[in-house]
This record gives C-alpha cells, sequence and structure tokens, in this order.
C-alpha cells in the first residue's frame, strides 16, 4: 500500500502563471494543476515544451475555476468546477474568468510542461 498527500509532492513544476504539483503512486502518476487569470497554454507552456499545440492527452477533474479548450480542428468546449474531461492530445487551452483554474490530471502528470523528446 502506498498513499501520498498532494500537499506535499514528489516534483513541482512552475512555468508562467502554473504550478504542477506530482506524485507518483505505484505506477500511476497524478498532478494537481493550478491556472492563474491570464493564462494560456500556447503562452505559457509551448515556448518550454516546443510543440505546435499540447500533445498530452489529459483526463482531468476540474475542482475550481473554468477553463475553454480548443483542439486542433476547432471544436470547443468549456470545463468548470465538477466537470470530468477527456482530452485527447492536439489541442490549445486558456483560462476564463478571474478565477484560478484547479484540475487534476490522471493521465499528464509525468510529461506535461516538460520539454518535449
Amino acid at each position: 500500500m502506498e498513499v501520498k498527500n498532494l500537499s506535499t509532492p514528489d516534483e513541482v513544476r512552475t512555468p508562467p502563471k502554473t504550478k504542477i504539483e506530482v506524485v507518483t503512486v505505484g505506477d500511476s502518476t497524478i498532478m494537481r494543476a493550478t491556472f492563474e487569470p491570464g493564462w494560456k497554454w500556447s503562452e505559457c507552456i509551448k515556448p518550454l515544451v516546443g510543440t505546435k499545440s499540447c500533445e498530452a492527452p489529459h483526463l482531468n477533474y476540474i475542482i475550481s475555476g473554468k477553463m475553454m479548450i480548443r483542439m486542433d480542428d476547432g471544436t470547443e468546449k468549456e470545463m468548470a468546477a465538477g466537470d470530468a474531461a477527456y482530452i485527447p492530445p492536439g489541442h490549445d487551452a486558456w483560462v476564463v474568468g478571474n478565477e484560478s483554474c484547479v484540475a487534476i490530471d490522471v493521465i499528464a502528470g509525468k510529461t506535461y510542461a516538460k520539454k518535449a523528446t
């Protein structure tokens, strides 16, 4: 048995307007992502990872705030507190409004906001 708390993460990443807290439990990596108002993937994360759009798949649960997702094909969906979503690779995203968006992601934690290799 293994128990970890995101309040004492194994790793913290802090790109602009972003805080990524990561724990690895067994074979799974879980992240809590806090995106500040004004955050946009293409402005805050793209320069770090160097890909055209976000290539990480996400399985998210939104704790607070709102985020808009735009797929490379132009499809858009807004996520808000209480929503669960699967987001495939190939998207941009940004915080909607003046409240931080906090999400738990159970897929992307191992690689999110790291330079693509």
